[in-house]
């Protein structure tokens, strides 16, 4: 469109390629409405992370992910968005002990630039990711919040942080811990204790609080935890993340802080059950058919489930609240054509408690020497924590072995009539915290016992009461997190309850 041949405007030439038809006023009018938007919008100075900030943290890391390919988005602005969140935010939920900003903003620039020239390492190129604070970072105190290693500082990355790397991921920073991964929240510690973005004055569960909380808080998409007794699980069930337990041995364990090695796993803590897959991957080095992601979006008919309802729903511990949310959890993987039978799990408490005797004669094993000679290094509780396995005899010890192998016998007979073990996680929603500030609390859970089998197992969230989260297991078969991945995601889209988020403070 021009008149007398004079050019046409960017109104003009934007009608035409529409196909668009107006009269040369029209044209006029539009061009002078286009003028004022673009002036004034303009003149208008924005930080552009604010513009994302709200928008991106919250979606999945594979749309971030889509969003970094396609030139939407930045790693460096991501990265910024998420450092920024952080320090509205965890002032409130103290989920980290140190933040990286100089480093990930560095790391962040490199994966823009890797990402712009075509070099695609993978689900998590580009994305932040926190680790909890026993796994090494190379020249970043690892300190277990304990007092004795605030300068603990790390010579090099722990595996799993290499492998990270390797991915292209960003580590952000260094997420809250139990001390020594073994007893808490405690006050003592090193640093105050991360908090329950769903009801602060509640418990995150422990050991991975910071990571939990992290990922609930909207922090960050995906985190690395460990779980030796369900230190990954039981802080999911109580802040309503995904935790992922892979497969004994699966993923390495080098540089971690060992608290008792043949129950010791590392597992992520995510916001939904497919980012806790692709982690996943990421950290085992898996791909293919085997990986954790490979069935995503699978349907579960004809599958059978082995429902374990035997192992809470007697106990005067679980709340009836919890009951029905799993049992609710369980008809909805029947209504979508799994086969689902109760089945008999062996006795809860004998498990427990041969397993914690394991877990205290191997960490009093580890630490006996600096419980002697440095006390002052370590907390209260830690300490005696740590110290409790001193009285076991080998006898015990062996005996608990024997115990443990014998449950992970009994799992492997079901698994080979059922395709997954369903079951609760924590028999309550997380308590209240200030009992915790006396003495040390036992929180009932039924974890532990996966841990000595090593079995992977999902965590996922189930359901809420009075505002707090409810979680329940699917266990699979050895190396099948694909399995229990394809559960877990097929419960997810189901429902809404991994949508569902806390109140920002």
């Amino acid at each position: 469109m021009t008149r007398d041949n004079a050019p046409q405007s960017p109104v003009e030439a934007a009608l035409e390629r529409h196909g668009l038809s107006v009269s040369p006023e029209e044209a006029d009018g539009l061009s002078r409405l286009a003028a004022w938007m673009h002036d004034g919008l303009a003149s208008v100075e924005v930080d552009a992370s604010t513009l994302d900030t709200d928008v991106c943290l919250d979606l999945p890391i594979t749309e971030l992910a889509k969003r970094l390919r396609d030139g939407r988005l930045t790693s460096v602005l991501l990265t910024r968005a998420t450092l920024k969140r952080i320090g509205v935010r965890d002032q409130s939920y103290l989920s980290f002990y140190a933040v990286l900003e100089q480093s990930a903003l560095a790391d962040a620039a490199v994966a823009d630039q890797e990402l712009g020239s075509g070099l695609d390492r993978g689900p998590l190129h580009g994305i932040p990711v926190g680790v909890k604070d026993i796994i090494d970072v190379a020249g970043v105190p690892t300190t277990a919040n304990a007092p004795g290693r605030a300068k603990a500082i790390a010579a090099q990355d722990a595996e799993v942080v290499r492998c990270l790397r390797a991915g292209g991921a960003i580590i952000i920073g260094k997420l809250a811990t139990y001390e020594w991964a073994t007893v808490g929240p405690d006050r003592l510690g090193l640093f105050a204790p991360a908090k329950n973005p769903w009801r602060l004055d509640h418990i995150t569960g422990g050991s991975s609080s910071g990571c939990a909380a992290a990922v609930a808080g909207g922090l960050v998409r995906t985190s690395i935890g460990t779980d030796t007794g369900g230190s990954v699980r039981g802080p999911s069930f109580y802040c309503g993340t995904v935790g992922l337990k892979p497969t004994y041995g699966l993923v390495p364990t080098a540089g971690v802080l060992d608290l008792a090695p043949s129950l010791d796993h590392v597992g992520p803590v995510s916001a939904s059950v497919a980012e806790a897959a692709v982690t996943l991957d990421v950290l085992s080095g898996r791909s293919g058919e085997r990986r954790a992601a490979g069935r995503l979006g699978e349907p579960v008919s004809g599958l059978r489930i082995g429902y374990a309802r035997n192992w809470f729903a007697n106990d005067d511990q679980t709340m009836p609240e919890v009951a029905a949310a799993v049992d609710a959890g369980v008809s909805v993987l029947s209504a979508q054509g799994a086969v689902v039978s109760e089945v008999e799990m062996p006795d809860a408490a004998t498990i427990e408690v041969a397993v914690a005797a394991i877990l205290h004669a191997e960490s009093f094993k580890l630490h006996a020497e600096a419980l002697r000679d440095h006390p002052e290094d370590y907390g209260r509780r830690a300490f005696l924590s740590l110290a409790a396995g001193l009285s076991l005899s080998e006898t015990e010890v062996e005996k608990a072995r024997a115990i443990g192998a014998s449950f992970r016998r009994a799992v492997d007979e079901l698994l080979e009539q059922c395709d997954v073990l369903i079951t609760a996680g924590a028999l309550t929603t997380a308590l209240p915290a200030a009992p915790f500030e006396k003495e040390a609390v036992w929180t009932p859970m039924r974890t532990i016992g996966f841990n000595v089998s090593g079995h992977p197992v999902l965590a996922v969230p189930v359901g809420f009461h009075d505002g707090l989260p409810i979680g329940m297991q699917i266990i699979g078969r050895h190396h099948a997190e694909d399995r229990i991945v394809q559960f877990g995601h097929a419960f997810e889209q189901a429902t809404d309850f991994s949508v569902q988020k806390p109140t920002a403070p």
